[in-house]
């Protein structure tokens, strides 16, 4: 049980009343981070923590605008860069705004958004904590293609006739045409600001900033609507190919395998490119 008048201390210490956070809600975090790690000396712990980095991320996923507005300002460079050193072709970059949507939150329970932010306790810096997760995700991501890999041939390369010609996989043309199907659909099924903005960020390679003075939207507003958009569009994809197509799971993650080794002719620029009338009304 954490002392009311620590907890007000650290209130203070923590700047929390710039984001508008109730004392009880910061309160919470505060119990969350010490059941975590069960501290022997609780007020030395509590103390140390990244306090004003827990106040913000306790604004952000209760929905702060200022608290969101502040993240996206001082963490997005930094997670962008972070993204980059992992993978300096950009690969990363996708992961990275990614994790935006499930840090703001875009799913609910029971009427409450489950933010990313609920795991930080404010034991390392926001900016550490944001970088491994990046990291973690990296690595997820390279294993669950090398599990999909092929096991090698025992036999050597030498050993293999230079005649016998490559027999292309029968099952990869059938699938990426399934799932460029799929996605056809999904994407035909979003509302026409939806795929504006997609065509903003995507097809004409507009920053954040620029896409959202397109559509008359704050930058942040754009960055989780894009998260969002990217997180129904899997769903519905994987929805088709599930119920429409017949696949089971383990089909359906070779669709998005294959799909992401080589996505082939898919025009996104087209399929986007749907009601530009009323999309230029916006």
């Amino acid at each position: 049980m954490i002392p009311q008048k620590l907890i007000a201390e650290l209130y203070r210490a923590a700047h929390a009343d710039r984001w508008t956070i109730p004392i009880e809600r910061f309160a919470d975090a505060l119990r969350m981070s010490a059941d975590h790690a069960a501290p022997a000396d609780l007020t030395r712990y509590l103390r140390g923590l990244h306090l004003e980095d827990l106040a913000l991320a306790c604004g952000c996923a209760a929905g702060d605008q200022g608290a969101w507005d502040h993240f996206v300002r001082e963490h997005r460079p930094i997670l962008y860069r972070a993204a980059d050193a992992l993978d300096p072709s950009g690969g990363a970059r996708e992961i990275a705004d990614s994790i935006y949507g499930e840090l703001y939150g875009v799913r609910e329970r029971e009427g409450e958004r489950l933010s990313l932010f609920r795991y930080y306790h404010g034991r390392s810096s926001l900016k550490t904590w944001l970088r491994a997760v990046l990291a973690q995700r990296h690595v997820d991501g390279i294993r669950a293609v090398r599990r999909l890999d092929p096991l090698p041939e025992e036999e050597s390369a030498d050993t293999l006739s230079a005649s016998t010609p490559f027999a292309p996989d029968p099952d990869r043309v059938r699938y990426r045409a399934l799932i460029q199907r799929a996605f056809k659909s999904a994407v035909s099924a979003l509302t026409d600001r939806d795929r504006l903005r997609l065509a903003c960020y995507y097809t004409q390679q507009l920053t954040l900033a620029e896409t959202g003075r397109v559509l008359k939207e704050h930058e942040a507003t754009v960055s989780r609507q894009l998260a969002k958009t990217r997180q129904v569009l899997r769903r519905e994809v994987e929805r088709h190919l599930r119920d429409e197509d017949r696949l089971d799971a383990a089909e359906i993650e070779q669709c998005f395998a294959y799909v992401l080794e080589d996505p082939g002719p898919m025009d996104l620029g087209g399929m986007l490119r749907k009601n530009s009338a009323s999309d230029r009304s916006i």
